[in-house]
């Protein structure tokens, strides 16, 4: 399976999300905003970063600019947030995210078949 990190400043998302991923069989590893998503970067290569876009001490968006995805061709990051159509996800497509799932229309039941399917290329909607 694949490795992912989770960045979500919900505890209980962040958990939630980290025990489906877990559960089925991908190496996670969680952290609550962007400035931990880069230092946790250092450490862990993933292939996917589900990341939230409004977070304290840094939000998705700056992660984006900081973290340069063109350097990580590999890593796919998908946008979970409940701000659909907004410029902060338009701005976030821009950056280099694969694509933007709102968390509201995302049972936790379906969440590993949209991580499963954005690793394996394909756009579904959530």
């Amino acid at each position: 399976m694949a490795n992912i990190l989770v960045v979500e400043d919900d505890k209980d998302l962040n958990n939630a999300y980290s025990i489906i991923l877990e559960h089925d069989g991908h190496a996670v590893a969680s952290v609550f905003n962007g400035k931990e998503a880069l230092q946790a970067l250092k450490d862990f290569e993933p292939e996917l970063i589900l990341l939230d876009l409004l977070m304290p001490v840094m939000g998705g968006l700056e992660f984006l600019q900081k973290y340069d995805l063109d350097k990580h061709k590999g890593t796919k990051v998908l946008i979970f947030t409940n701000m659909e159509n907004s410029p902060e996800v338009n701005e976030a497509y821009s950056l280099g995210a694969h694509r933007c799932i709102i968390k509201s229309w995302t049972a936790p039941q379906n969440l590993t078949h949209v991580i499963n399917e954005a690793l394996e290329g394909n756009h579904v909607n959530a």
